[in-house]
């Protein structure tokens, strides 16, 4: 038998080994949560459990099959017989069995994302007078699946979105919902969401069926409790409720998904809901270095609602404290962002051991620009490139035509945004138009609005309207309007007509963010558009596998990763926490993100506040340092104060650790908008 007390530490141990009965481990961030899971389920094995009277259930299947190795190597393949996998995939796996009880038949059809929004699509051209002015099929999807997943009526989660949406008749889509379910029945399919509801309908409503499951799984084991939302927390307490052998891993203090439907309320009830639970809790973290845990401690040290855990320093060696890097503004930050990659890079450390880790994806831009000019590798798990994003290039098109009247690319990418013009007729509009079209020549904007059939006329005012301003911003060297006035005029409500609320609003960031940048841009509108060009080319070397390169990444798309050295841009108000979250009263999950970007780092953490932020004019406005850094005690962090130092050269502003116009950052006159160039 297998002594797990030398391969475990105390708390480890007692949870791998622990007996029956209810049980749920809080497994704080680098403290063995996995491991600790292997080898309850290797325990179980040894103490004779048929392997295929365990259950675990995971958030991906990649976590799934590297537990059931892991656990193959403690105890050998009889763990094979584990039932092990997502929730989605366990309930597709006994809805396979069981879901002619329900009646479907056994080959039923499980739709993807792609497939859901067409026929919801096919839904609505068969119901509604005038498909064109419905609400957009993709929305519909959205709205459906989180009733689903909130356990909401339709129209409720409807009339939540009349708020962000116009157009949204919460009766007519309740009316497409029950005919979109009415149609995959016939055609015995299953959305993502129907394996989660159907097996658990399965389950509350064949008493036979639940008997059978109840008294197969002796033991039900859940990673990542904390993410868990309503309608999984009650597939698993009815598959345990007879045994009372469930084990559920996770951490409140990393629960950061709510927006998706995760219910922190599941693991801080879970001793409530299940008499007699024994609580474990894993604080010894053998990730950080003790000054980056010094950090994350307080971070959480007055957080309400939680279970109170510390954790505990395992490693030995030096103990750097994290650095705070405050002042200056975004192109500030990223130059030094590039500067300590480097300074590390020399030191040692591979890229791929350097992370810079950022609440939303706009954040990044000036990172991005930073690193690609000066040719240091980086790959983005987050999304794509800022300039390989669709939004982006739409609006470069427009800015690429206003310089190069004979780019045929960038009239064709433009013309088509406008509905029903597609790709033969944006064609035969460039040769009417004799391969040239520009757009702040009267002539022009009115030979184009005369060859623009019936559905696209109504938008081309607004656009004529803008190439017409254009000329002005142009001669006066007014850049960043440009950008404005093309989202006032015609693109914000393009990017509401096509992506949902959330996400049009994230792709507004970015363009925000991208009309700054060339504000800014030292060598001008021309000189902007060659630098992309040629960041353009080197993003498709940038994604050979083989590369050694810095990670960027969204915080939430970081979760569960680790990295020696991490930074962390614009901790600032408004920023992280995000304006969003303060508005919705969502401090506490922000708070959360802040721990877990924290904890990422193994090493070195660097975080940033500037104190300017750039605006389209090309001036900028102070923003403060975030609630977050402001709670971090002087003494827990090595501080930095970046300065701005006009560079003759650029013409623009560059960082240092001087003075700028022989003050202090801080004692800048910062009323108002302050024009740096």
């Amino acid at each position: 038998m297998t002594d797990f007390s030398k391969l475990l530490n105390p708390e480890q141990c007692a949870a791998a080994t622990a007996g029956d009965g209810p049980l749920l481990v809080l497994a704080a961030a680098g403290t063995g949560k996995t491991r600790t899971l292997v080898h309850r389920v290797a325990y179980l094995v040894e103490q004779g459990v048929p392997p295929d009277r365990i259950l675990l259930l995971t958030f991906t299947n990649r976590a799934a099959r590297e537990m059931m190795e892991r656990a193959e190597k403690v105890v050998g393949p009889e763990t094979g017989m584990v039932w092990s996998g997502t929730f989605h995939s366990i309930c597709a796996r006994l809805l396979r069995r069981y879901g002619t009880f329900l009646g479907y038949q056994p080959g039923f059809q499980i739709i993807d994302d792609d497939d859901q929004k067409k026929l919801i699509g096919d839904v609505i051209k068969s119901s509604v007078k005038d498909p064109r002015d419905f609400t957009k099929k993709e929305f519909v999807a959205k709205i459906i699946s989180e009733a689903v997943n909130e356990r909401k009526s339709v129209e409720q989660i409807a009339s939540r979105w009349m708020t962000k949406v116009a157009g949204v008749d919460p009766e007519a889509i309740a009316n497409i919902a029950a005919k979109y379910d009415a149609r995959k029945r016939e055609l015995n399919s299953m959305d993502f969401d129907d394996l989660l509801v159907k097996a658990l309908e399965l389950l509350k409503t064949q008493d036979g069926v639940r008997e059978t499951l109840q008294e197969r799984f002796l033991h039900v084991l859940v990673d990542e409790y904390q993410d868990t939302n309503g309608l999984q927390a009650e597939f698993t307490d009815i598959l345990a409720a007879k045994h009372r052998n469930i084990m559920a891993v996770g951490d409140d203090f990393q629960c950061i998904y709510t927006w998706r439907g995760a219910q922190i309320e599941n693991i801080m009830e879970f001793p409530k809901r299940w008499a007699g639970c024994r609580v474990i809790k894993l604080e010894r973290n053998y990730r950080s270095v003790p000054g980056v845990l010094d950090v994350a401690n307080v971070v959480m040290k007055d957080s309400p609602n939680q279970f109170e855990k510390i954790l505990k320093p395992i490693r030995g060696g030096s103990s750097a404290k994290p650095w705070l890097y405050s002042g200056g503004d975004g192109r500030t930050q990223a130059q030094e962002i590039l500067r300590l990659v480097n300074e590390a890079h020399q030191r040692g450390y591979r890229y791929s051991d350097i992370a810079v880790l950022y609440r939303s994806h706009f954040q990044s831009i000036d990172v991005q620009m930073t690193l690609a000019r000066m040719k240091v590798p980086y790959r983005i798990t987050s999304g794509v490139g800022v300039f390989e994003q669709v939004h982006v290039k739409d609006v470069l098109a427009y800015l690429r035509l206003l310089v190069n009247q004979m780019d045929e690319l960038s009239f064709l990418r433009f013309v088509m945004l406008l509905p029903g013009v597609g790709a033969a007729s944006a064609g035969k509009y460039w040769e009417k138009l004799g391969r040239r079209f520009d757009g702040t020549r009267k002539e022009d904007r009115e030979a184009l609005g005369g060859l623009l059939g019936a559905k696209a006329r109504p938008s081309w005012p607004p656009l004529a309207k803008c190439f017409e301003q254009a000329a002005g911003h142009l001669a006066e060297g007014a850049t960043g309007e440009l950008i404005e006035d093309f989202c006032d005029f015609f693109y914000e409500d393009y990017l509401n007509s096509v992506w949902e609320g959330d996400e049009a609003d994230d792709r507004l960031d970015d363009i925000k963010e991208l009309a700054a940048q060339i504000a800014a841009a030292p060598n001008g509108l021309e000189g902007f558009l060659a630098d992309v060009a040629l960041m353009t080319n080197l993003d498709v070397r940038r994604n050979d596998p083989g590369l050694d390169r810095v990670t960027l990444s969204t915080i939430h798309q970081a979760k569960g990763m680790e990295w020696p050295v991490v930074l962390v841009p614009w901790c600032c108000e408004g920023l992280f926490p995000s304006s969003k979250a303060a508005d919705e009263g969502r401090i506490d999950e922000e708070r959360r993100l802040f721990y877990v970007v924290v904890t990422r780092a193994k090493d070195e953490l660097c975080l940033f506040s500037p104190q300017l932020r750039k605006m389209s004019d090309g001036g900028v406005f102070p923003v403060n340092p975030s609630v977050f850094v402001n709670e971090i005690p002087p003494e827990l962090v090595n501080r930095r104060r970046l300065m701005l130092a006009l560079d003759p050269y650029a013409g623009g502003p560059r960082s240092g650790y001087g003075s700028y116009g022989g003050q202090p950052l801080d004692l800048i006159e910062c009323g108002g908008t302050i024009n740096l160039g």
